[in-house]
């Protein structure tokens, strides 16, 4: 790479519209793949490895841009937690978590494999009365942060991707991740309970916008990512995120930006209603703009216009038909069609359709990223 243009100077300039000498090439390798090249079984990975410098490592082997998160670490006084990891059978454990709280108390139970991510098997919120406990949780004082090791991170990663501090989840992502029963019974809860997740709503949007706050001002980083695990179009549906979502992810738009820092969104699965949207918000990028099935990406032409130049697509490559299933030839081919459709526009990233694969040929990623490197200047 240029000894001028690096990896995350070419990343923040297509968050900022900007034009240097080619686009962006930004495999999402999350899990699977730096826990192969690092050689460690994914309990190993999850549990003892630090998350932005295995992502440094795998970019620098692929010799490539991309983009990683680090989140901030709070503390409260008012509540205790324990917790027991414990082996259940031939590599599997489980993470036993006890949340003590002055107004009760609160259990849940992670499954870790070696071979595949950790899942949720027990939710923390069982009933609308555990809500007290689990805001105390998951709501900690702000002036309680600690931004020590973003900013370790930050200084240690330099240069090689782009490292963004985490801000957490849209609100509805935030109750389907803590009730038992996950974003199904979440929606039959906002239904039920409406008045009371609209009081619970106010308070985590006021924590939400406090926190980002704090962030931009405490911390050196250039981009902030908002998560999203439920809160999309494919599970709580357009409508439910304009009213649940929407408003908040506006607000951390306006706050990001107000210190000069950009804003980066996680958006799975279908997204073509909400595109608009989110050019209204004024967000710096969206990722990972997802192909069927998973999700309904099949204009990129279309998407180019609803978004108007005002936001920078990331993603689009199929991590599964073409990466996974794909010749080289295929994989060139997808590339060359996302090249095409953006000519001219500086507001573009190739990267996955969400994470790549443990299955993935390391010779189609290759493709993907050399792809890119030909034919992707500006």
């Amino acid at each position: 790479m240029s000894d001028n243009i690096t990896p995350k100077k070419r990343m923040l300039a297509a968050y900022r519209g900007d034009k240097l000498d080619r686009y962006p090439i930004a495999p999402e390798f999350w899990y699977y793949y730096p826990a192969k090249l690092l050689k460690v079984d994914l309990i190993t990975f999850e549990r003892e490895i630090e998350f932005w410098r295995a992502l440094q490592e795998t970019f620098k082997y692929f010799n490539c841009e991309g983009w990683g998160i680090i989140g901030p670490a709070y503390s409260s006084l008012e509540v205790k937690i324990e917790e027991r990891f414990v082996k259940i059978g031939d590599n599997r454990y489980e993470l036993k978590r006890n949340i003590i709280a002055k107004n009760g108390n609160l259990t849940s139970r992670v499954l870790f494999t070696k071979e595949n991510p950790s899942w949720i098997l027990e939710r923390p919120v069982k009933k609308i009365e555990d809500w007290g406990a689990y805001k105390l949780f998951s709501m900690p004082p702000i002036k309680s942060g600690d931004y020590s090791e973003i900013e370790r991170a930050l200084k240690e990663v330099g240069e090689d991707y782009l490292l963004e501090v985490s801000l957490g989840v849209p609100f509805f992502d935030y109750i389907a991740g803590a009730i038992e029963g996950g974003p199904a019974q979440a929606i039959l809860d906002i239904v039920e309970n409406e008045e009371f997740y609209i009081r619970l709503k106010n308070e985590y949007e006021t924590w939400m916008c406090e926190k980002t706050e704090d962030i931009c001002k405490k911390t050196s980083a250039e981009s902030l990512f908002l998560g999203c695990d439920f809160s999309c179009n494919s599970v709580e549906g357009p409508r439910m995120w304009r009213r649940w979502d929407k408003p908040l992810i506006k607000r951390l738009a306006e706050i990001t930006h107000k210190y000069g820092k950009l804003l980066h969104i996680h958006f799975h699965g279908k997204c073509m209603e909400t595109l608009q949207d989110f050019a209204e918000i004024g967000v710096d990028c969206i990722c990972p703009f997802e192909r069927p099935p998973g999700g309904d990406v099949t204009d990129l032409k279309k998407v180019r216009e609803m978004i108007g130049g005002k936001v920078t697509m990331n993603g689009n490559v199929h991590t599964v038909q073409t990466l996974i299933y794909g010749s080289e030839k295929d994989v060139e081919k997808e590339v060359l069609e996302i090249l095409e459709a953006f000519k001219g526009e500086a507001r573009l990233i190739v990267g996955t359709g969400d994470q790549v694969g443990k299955e993935t040929p390391e010779e189609n990623i290759w493709t993907m990223i050399e792809t890119v490197k030909k034919y992707g200047r500006y």
